[in-house]
């Protein structure tokens, strides 16, 4: 088996991070590297698991219920702990980048959801990043965006509310920032930077993603702008790691 010949592998106590939760990052990234289960799918058994990682079996059960929430592997009864193979979705980011459009082809139903939405006053690096004065006011819209019912995409967006005034109501009556986006005048928008990073999810997009606690998110920070180059739209977007591959 893969997973049982492997060197024993380094957890690290007393640095905040429980010990269950690196040992499931562990386990995510050997399954990732295929270095972690064998041929079959199948992880290796946790009495070897917990040798491998000098804790105790009870701590390698967490891990791995924590991997099963997640879906990243399932048991089978008398057989074992085995690797959810399901291919990722491949999320393009491009000049165009419109959620919808990126994923037709990977699946038969894509939506994106109103979660919450606020009026705020820019911060100083958002309202560079909107071409805004600090404290000028811009709307925070919460979304969720799923592909098959499954949740590939928690985001937040900022915009200029002097520029688009009730855009949060009119995105919840389109479920479209490109349709919503249109109703104010702006028939296309670009790309102009992003910026990539992966960390664990937090509390909220845990349950928002359904996803385990220490779960890793890529997280991007987007600005697109108008045909004239006129910064309208600031986001934040997480992205489960285990579902969804970004093409930049």
């Amino acid at each position: 088996m893969a997973g049982s010949s492997v060197k024993k592998a380094a957890v690290q106590r007393g640095v905040g991070v429980a010990l269950w939760r690196q040992i499931a990052d562990e386990i995510r990234t050997g399954l990732a590297r295929g270095t972690m289960c064998d041929h079959e799918g199948r992880l290796p058994p946790e009495s070897d698991l917990a040798a491998r990682f000098g804790v105790n079996r009870h701590t390698v059960r967490a891990a791995i219920a924590a991997l099963s929430h997640e879906g990243v592997v399932h048991s089978i009864q008398g057989r074992g702990t085995f690797a959810r193979r399901r291919q990722k979705l491949v999320y393009p980011i491009r000049e165009r980048t419109r959620f919808s459009t990126g994923l037709e082809q990977q699946a038969r139903d894509r939506q994106i959801q109103l979660l919450e939405h606020a009026r705020e006053e820019a911060m100083t690096d958002l309202a560079s990043a909107l071409g805004l004065r600090p404290g000028d006011p811009v709307v925070r819209i919460e979304t969720l965006g799923t592909a098959d019912g499954v949740p590939v995409s928690r985001a937040t967006s900022w915009f200029s509310e002097t520029r688009f005034p009730d855009i949060a109501a009119v995105f919840a009556r389109n479920n479209s920032v490109t349709a919503a986006l249109r109703e104010f005048g702006v028939n296309d928008y670009l790309r102009a930077s992003t910026s990539i990073e992966a960390r664990h999810a937090d509390e909220v997009d845990t349950r928002d993603l359904r996803l385990s606690p220490g779960a890793i998110v890529i997280l991007t920070r987007a600005v697109n702008v108008d045909p004239a180059g006129a910064p309208i739209q600031f986001s934040l977007t997480r992205f489960p790691a285990d579902r969804v591959e970004l093409l930049v």
